[in-house]
Formats: C-alpha cells, structure tokens, sequence
C-alpha cells in the first residue's frame, strides 16, 4: 500500500467537513477529482474508509486509523514546512559560537542579548569546551561562528572582521608598575602575572611581549573568572593583561591602575564563518552588532 501526504490530508480533510463537497473546497479541487482520490486509495487499502450511508459521512473503522495516522505526521511536516519558509525567508537558524578568548564573554553576551530581541526564533548556543579546536569544528560544521584574534588562512573559512582592541595592564594603585606611563616586558619580571587558564601558546603576553624578550614573571597564577583576577589584582595579589573593553568598569577606580604595553600593540577580533554564511540576514545582523556594541564598552 502506497500512502502519499495527500491521502493524509484527504482524510482529515472530509472527517474536518463531514462529506465530500465540503472538503473538495477546502482542498481546493473538483468534488469527482476528490471521490477519484478516496476511491483509489480504498482501492489500495482493501478496505472502505468511510461509512458513505451516514450523514454527515463518517470514517470507519479503518478510516480512523488513517486519521490517527494522519494526526501523528500532519502536524509534524506542517512544522517543518513552516520552518524551511522560516529558513528561507532568514527568520530562523543555527548560531553556535566557539569562542578562543575567556574575556570574550564580557562583550559576547550583552550583544546575544541584543540579537536575542531581533532574532527570537534562532537556535543560539554557546560552546566554550570547543576553544581550542574552534576552527576545526567550523569547518566540520558543529559550530557556525567561532571568534577568534587569530585569523589562518583556511580554505572555506573566512574572518570577518569585529573591531581592533588594545591589551592594557592592569595593577593595583599600590603596586610598583601604578608609577610608571607604560610597563615593558622587563617590569614582569618581579611580578605575579595572573592569565586565564590556558597554556601560554594562546597568550599574546607570552607570545608577542615576554617571550620575543625571554622574560619570565615571577610567578604564574591562573584564574577562571575576570571577576576574580580583577578582584586579586586589587588586593595586588598580582598583575594581568586585559582586553581594554574589560576594563571599562575600573578605570575609574582608586583601587587600580591600567597602563599600556610598551609598543602600544592593538590586536583585531574577528568572527569567522564558513563560506557565504556571513550574508545570511540574521549572521550579517549579528556581525554588525559584533562590531559596534564592543566599541561602545570601550570608551
């Protein structure tokens, strides 16, 4: 037996109408192309599937089951029809984001709330336990968005460009680097940096300051939250290298100092997408506001 959508929405046309003229209608074909339709379909089955000296007709027995049937599926590919309009029209999709900075957070999730309130219907996910495979996984498509300082150049893969950024110390109003008007690698040697938890390969302070100098600090202490570096740094506990925009909220404090690096090094945040993906109408959005909102954190 062959059962096609139509005999589906057939069905439960005439069970909606209670006979045959009325669900032509609503269908929106000829009452004998209709009668054609259930004749053969009954044909297939073996069996009626309707009680035709009943008015208003009613399904039989076998003529429910079918309706169960077609209660099951209907609702199910009329979803997915509304979505593939959804998704052809960019009302919808898939935004995972694999992110290759710990800081990125204090800018990413002020502009998810934004995108949110445009972009209700997007499936947004945020996937840090990816973020030092990202670009792997981009091109694997596990994740659509990963944001990265790093661009490669990677076949498929392009790095749209957010904002640029500057690494600032930052140190206690107490501590020796607060009489300085920038700090150099050698002003690490006598101090306790405090990084994110990573290896030191993924931090420009080793890889573009203390390390072209052989410079070591005098310790490392490695902390999850840059609310608890910010809060050791304040007891001088020791020094970190922020993001300029994570530093917004104590620049203004007694109980810090922030101080650039020697060189004064800007570095670029990018997005980077597969392929054409950044036209999609809500990426484009999102990109957008990946590029102005940040900024305004950072005045």
């Amino acid at each position: 037996m062959h059962i096609e959508l139509r005999h589906l929405r057939t069905i439960r046309a005439i069970e909606r109408a209670g006979g045959l003229a009325r669900a032509a209608d609503l269908l929106n074909m000829t009452q004998s192309a209709l009668s054609h339709q259930v004749k053969g379909l009954e044909d297939q089955a073996g069996v009626e599937l309707f009680v035709r000296r009943s008015k208003p007709m009613r399904l039989s027995a076998a003529g429910q089951r079918m309706l169960r049937l077609a209660d099951r599926i209907l609702p199910e590919i009329d979803a997915m029809e509304e979505e593939f309009r959804a998704l052809r029209s960019g009302k919808t999709g898939r935004l995972h984001i694999a992110i290759e900075c710990h800081a990125c957070f204090d800018w990413l999730l002020p502009v998810l709330e934004l995108f949110r309130r445009s972009w209700p219907e997007v499936d947004v996910d945020i996937r840090p336990g990816l973020a030092f495979g990202a670009l792997p996984a981009l091109m694997r498509q596990e994740v659509d968005l990963v944001i990265s300082s790093d661009p490669e150049d990677l076949p498929g893969v392009t790095f749209n460009p957010l904002f640029d950024y500057e690494p600032r110390v930052v140190a206690a109003a107490t501590n020796a680097l607060a009489q300085k008007e920038e700090v150099c690698a050698e002003d690490f040697r006598d101090q306790v940096l405090i990084t994110y938890p990573v290896d030191r390969s993924r931090l420009d302070v080793f890889t573009e300051l203390l390390g072209p100098a052989k410079v070591e600090p005098r310790a490392i202490r490695q902390v999850e939250l840059t609310a608890v570096i910010l809060m050791l740094v304040a007891s001088d506990r020791g020094i970190a290298v922020l993001p300029d925009w994570v530093l917004r909220d104590v620049k203004a404090s007694p109980d810090y100092v922030t101080r650039p690096l020697s060189g004064r090094p800007v570095k670029r945040l990018y997005g980077a997408t597969r392929g054409d993906d950044a036209t999609e109408p809500f990426m484009a959005h999102f990109l957008r506001l990946g590029r102005s909102e940040p900024v305004k954190m950072q005045r």
